[in-house]
């Protein structure tokens, strides 16, 4: 860790410096490993400022892009973090990417993470803090699985999902065992806990004791937002006589956050004083963007074309990639590369993935859900296009609004309905 951090900037953990410095979440973890029953997160709702809400999902390159123009117009930012909209850990690659991204670009910045724990292992434990992250919250609802069986719809763990106390149990156990890996690690943990009226409002104390046991150094009494569409929806939310009374039994075991603004996924600003709104053209332009990668890494561009000129395949009738490359003298085709055969469906994107490896993107009429993930984790950006290949060329190259490109999808070879889109073996 950088020596000129100075953690005490941290405005959520250090209430004294609220209204010097600032923070930006940046919403790179779209996925989420369990439903709370108070959660409903939806996307492009600019007006609503609640958890787990965010207007559009980052690249960890577009995060560091999108902090850098955060930082030139509102210097005060210290802190950096990621709060969803899903859970960071639901989404490591993109969590960690963007962490290492960060610390090597912004070598001053605070990082922070909130998570709800349940895959928080312990060698991304050994990660985070080998980066420098030295703020963790983990938002535990309860330490009773009787009650946290009510607070929660499903568990899911690796390929497994788990439902009532069954998933209850196996919250609670990687939460523990995460509160205690983090502070073995040297990491300030924040415990956030949702007062929900006749949930879990009686029983919020005995988590405040139970995480001052653990070693934890700061405890966050949140009142519960009623959102539409949730089983909670009608329940009340905690007045200020309700939450008054819990943050005071809670003191007796922990430091009380009492100036939490329940932040979006992609707050930006000073607490109390947000500029979601005003940074959120940014946010979206940073979103579209390509990120231009070092020419050295990943020089080419897959093409899936019939003839050459138009990029009018979809990614599974491909039998062979043009790859092409941006020199002084315009864009040039440097080779023709044999496509994986078809049908085996993970296995297939994988063996694409690979073969493109110094490809920064691929260009195709379509593209299925299961490869654009494969792809994306792999480094090679998914780009959806009809159109001549040099106008997509062009935009990857420079970086520039690739939601442009986008046309109707086409079926460019072989008969209609030969291909499902499934993902599965074809594309």
């Amino acid at each position: 860790m950088t020596a000129t951090i100075n953690l005490e900037n941290h405005p959520c953990f250090n209430v004294k410096v609220k209204g010097q410095f600032g923070r930006v979440h940046l919403p790179v973890a779209p996925k989420c490993n369990i439903q709370c029953n108070y959660c409903n997160r939806k996307y492009d709702c600019v007006n609503e400022s609640r958890p787990g809400v965010t207007s559009t999902i980052l690249s960890p390159a577009q995060a560091a892009v999108y902090m850098e123009k955060v930082l030139e117009k509102e210097p005060r930012i210290s802190v950096a973090g990621i709060a969803g909209p899903g859970d960071p850990f639901a989404n490591p690659e993109e969590t960690l990417g963007t962490m290492r991204l960060l610390r090597e670009k912004f070598p001053d910045l605070i990082l922070c993470l909130a998570t709800n724990g349940l895959n928080l292992k312990p060698e991304y434990i050994d990660e985070i803090a080998e980066i420098g992250v030295s703020h963790v919250t983990v938002t535990i609802n309860a330490i009773d699985p009787e009650i946290t069986r009510k607070v929660y719809r499903w568990v899911r763990h690796e390929k497994s999902v788990y439902q009532g106390l069954k998933g209850a149990k196996l919250l609670l156990e990687r939460q523990l065992e995460a509160v205690k890996g983090l502070k073995a690690a040297g990491i300030t943990v924040k415990i956030n806990c949702i007062v929900m009226p006749g949930i879990n409002d009686h029983h919020v104390v005995e988590v405040a004791k139970a995480m001052a046991e653990l070693g934890a150094d700061l405890f966050n009494a949140m009142a519960m937002y009623p959102t539409a569409e949730t089983p909670f929806e009608g329940l009340t939310e905690p007045d200020a006589i309700m939450m008054a009374k819990i943050r005071k039994e809670c003191e007796e075991y922990l430091p009380q956050m009492r100036h939490c603004t329940r932040c979006r996924a992609d707050a930006v600003g000073l607490l109390g004083a947000d500029q979601s709104e005003e940074f959120h053209g940014c946010l979206i332009a940073c979103s579209k963007k390509v990120i231009p990668i070092e020419e050295k890494e990943r020089p080419y561009v897959a093409v899936a074309t019939v003839e050459g000129i138009l990029v009018n395949q979809h990614l599974g009738q491909v039998d062979q990639f043009q790859i092409w490359q941006k020199t002084d003298q315009g864009f040039t085709l440097v080779e023709e590369r044999l496509a994986p055969d078809r049908g085996s469906g993970f296995e297939r994107w994988q063996k694409v993935a690979n073969m493109l490896k110094d490809c920064r993107a691929i260009l195709a009429s379509s593209i299925g859900d299961n490869p654009k993930e494969i792809l994306t984790k792999c480094g090679v950006l998914p780009v959806e296009m009809s159109g001549f290949i040099e106008t997509g060329l062009q935009a990857v190259y420079e970086g520039s609004d690739l939601s442009k490109l986008k046309g109707k999808r086409q079926v460019a070879a072989g008969k209609v309905g030969e291909c499902t889109g499934s993902g599965l073996g074809c594309g």
